[in-house]
């Protein structure tokens, strides 16, 4: 199970070293013990950085057992068979942040529910502000470094409350 090391520099986030597939999707899994019923989740990360894995790890851990797939090409994947109605976003295709809205995506926005965002930077200026920002970052040595900012209320008692879990024995 990878360990967080918190850190203090702009509030508390959190930074871990996942070794393999394996590690990201236990982290997802111990996050969605650790989730309210509405966050909004913005996934940072290169093509290949486990940004999806990480997002079918959280689906697992909310008892979501179908098949979790980018959604590259329909834009988002509700998931509405876990305990949190959970919509999966990505962007990578935009090529105008407007695209944002002339798919009505906005209105996902509204209301309870956790929005997972893969590249969020290309629907900005029209996406609203995230919760929780995850970077993942993949390692020369091997491995991925991801790390978590919380940037509301709601985010640091998701961060709070995962930090809890992994002190908790099993």
């Amino acid at each position: 199970m990878p360990q967080a090391h918190f850190i203090d520099d702009n509030g508390p986030t959190a930074s871990m070293h996942l070794l393999d597939e394996s590690a990201t999707l236990s982290i997802g899994e111990r996050l969605a013990k650790a989730l309210p019923d509405r966050l909004t989740i913005h996934l940072i990360g290169d093509l290949g950085a486990g940004k999806t894995t990480l997002c079918r790890g959280l689906l697992r851990g909310l008892g979501y057992l179908g098949k979790v797939k980018s959604p590259t090409y329909t834009l988002v994947e509700p998931y509405k068979d876990s305990r949190i109605v959970v919509y999966h976003f990505d962007f990578y295709r935009f090529t105008d942040a407007n695209e944002f809205l002339e798919a009505g995506l906005d209105e996902y926005f509204e209301g309870s529910g956790i929005r997972l965002v893969e590249w969020p930077e290309r629907a900005q200026p029209f996406l609203p502000e995230a919760d929780l920002e995850i970077r993942l970052q993949i390692d020369s040595g091997g491995g991925r470094t991801l790390t978590l900012w919380p940037l509301s209320p709601e985010g640091r008692t998701c961060l709070q409350n995962l930090d809890s879990s992994a002190a908790a024995p099993p």
